[in-house]
């Protein structure tokens, strides 16, 4: 499914997101490390489930951006109502 340029673009950018996330709202290391979590799980998520679905939305190789930003933003935003 992933080749490795296109596994280290979506840890890349999973970390990115969970940096992003917790600059604006995180205050722990735990939280950093949660945050990271949710977003690497929700990014991969995002990739199967717009794999499975055969959607193209905007991609760059095989990373699918758009669906698996969206659910790993999703997650961020779960994990944190959750209070992980």
């Amino acid at each position: 499914m992933l080749n490795s340029p296109s596994l280290i673009l979506s840890l890349i950018l999973a970390t990115l997101y969970a940096m992003a996330f917790h600059f604006l709202w995180g205050q722990t290391w735990k939280q950093l490390l949660v945050s990271w979590l949710a977003a690497v799980g929700g990014f991969f998520v995002g990739q199967v489930l717009a794999s499975l679905a055969g959607w193209r939305d905007l991609t760059i190789g095989q990373v699918r951006l758009l669906s698996a930003t969206t659910v790993a933003w999703l997650c961020l935003v779960l994990a944190r109502r959750l209070r992980l």
